[in-house]
């Protein structure tokens, strides 16, 4: 009788001590159903290998001579290559401009094969730029800026003989500088290119004197 009596006892102090380690644990949170296990693994981080500074290209040398596969690279070089970049840069829209506003057809003619010749000269300086590490220029200078202003704001005959003069001028100011690299330059990508520079540069001179619109001042100052 007295057992009996103490089973009721026991199951009371046996959950009362229970009780009291739950209480006293540290909590833990139970993951809801969506969560993933933890785990001691670092983390992935996705990396941007163009942002990393070993991916950091080494900024371009201005001045001076540095070697590349195709031989030493020289400041004269560059500047032939920047130089019919710009000269692309104002020449090929002028042209595409003068194919539709030129007063006579011999000069709108003439337009546009310069325009069409100077889209393929463009392609070549960037490739060679491109594998050379160079910097284009994007604009053009002031200088060629002012040319396409007046050339832009005459009509006319007066178009066509702007037109024709600037062109002239300029055509043959880089003329003499792909001389001066085809007969210097120890790179064989920079020869070959002023090769093609040499071949477009002459043809458009032709074409240009073709129009008889060329005068005295449509050409270089001579050297003394």
């Amino acid at each position: 009788m007295r057992l009996r009596q103490s089973r009721p006892v026991l199951t009371v102090c046996g959950i009362a001590a229970l009780s009291s380690l739950i209480a006293c644990a540290p909590y833990s949170p139970t993951p809801g159903s969506g969560a993933s296990a933890f785990s001691t693994e670092p983390a992935v981080v996705d990396v941007d290998e163009t942002s990393s500074p070993s991916a950091e290209a080494e900024p371009e040398p201005e001045t001076g001579t540095w070697q590349t596969k195709w031989g030493p690279l020289t400041e004269t070089d560059r500047r032939l290559i920047t130089g019919v970049r710009l000269a692309s840069l104002w020449e090929m829209p002028m042209a595409q401009d003068a194919v539709q506003r030129a007063s006579t057809s011999r000069v709108r003619e003439i337009s546009k094969e310069i325009a069409g010749q100077h889209h393929t000269l463009d392609e070549q300086v960037r490739d060679v730029a491109a594998k050379l590490k160079v910097k284009l220029p994007v604009t053009p200078t002031d200088e060629q800026q002012d040319w396409m202003n007046d050339i832009s704001s005459k009509s006319g005959s007066a178009y066509d003989a702007t037109y024709v003069k600037w062109l002239r001028l300029a055509h043959g100011k880089v003329f003499a500088l792909i001389g001066t690299v085809r007969g210097s330059t120890q790179n064989t990508l920079v020869r070959r290119f002023s090769e093609q520079a040499n071949a477009a540069v002459l043809n458009h001179q032709r074409l240009l004197e073709s129009t008889g619109l060329t005068t005295p001042e449509s050409f270089p100052t001579p050297s003394g």
